[in-house]
């Protein structure tokens, strides 16, 4: 059985889904938390599946992007507006509504590019291990809801 490890990342985010038919078409926020699962079936020479530094310096600066921002569809009517007052502060989706499941499926997809960037690293660091492997994402959206995504068989093979 493999041995799996969560880092939690949390950051305060807001959306608006254009078409919802209640209340969360308009602007809201959530204080999120982002759980990255990874695993891997041994451990390397310091007794770890992956250092957690790596987790954070590879997803920090990307999950800082959507902390106190704004994601909405490029389809919503105030997008154009939102956009050119707030500028990199409101993340678009192109045609798409910015639920927790979309989310969850673009932080999981950003981690797997940057653990394969990471693993080509000449001279990383902290090193990651062979055999490390992506699991899931969970993105909470309150504290009794969440979604998460698990990618597809290809995206969750090993990195290393």
């Amino acid at each position: 059985m493999p041995y799996r490890i969560c880092k939690m990342i949390e950051i305060e985010n807001g959306h608006m889904l254009s078409r919802h038919p209640d209340k969360c078409r308009y602007p809201h926020g959530h204080s999120r938390r982002v759980e990255i699962v990874l695993e891997s079936d041994g451990l390397d020479d310091n007794g770890m599946v992956c250092d957690f530094k790596i987790i954070k310096e590879i997803m920090g600066d990307f999950l800082d992007a959507y902390d106190h921002a704004l994601c909405v569809n490029s389809l919503d009517p105030m997008h154009a507006q939102l956009k050119e007052v707030y500028g990199d502060r409101v993340i678009t989706f192109q045609g798409v509504e910015p639920t927790t499941e979309v989310l969850a499926q673009t932080f999981f997809e950003e981690l797997v590019r940057q653990l394969q960037t990471y693993a080509q690293r000449p001279d990383p660091r902290y090193r990651l291990a062979e055999g490390v492997r992506p699991v899931k994402i969970r993105v909470w959206e309150t504290s009794s809801s969440w979604a998460e995504y698990t990618g597809s068989e290809s995206e969750r093979r090993q990195i290393a």
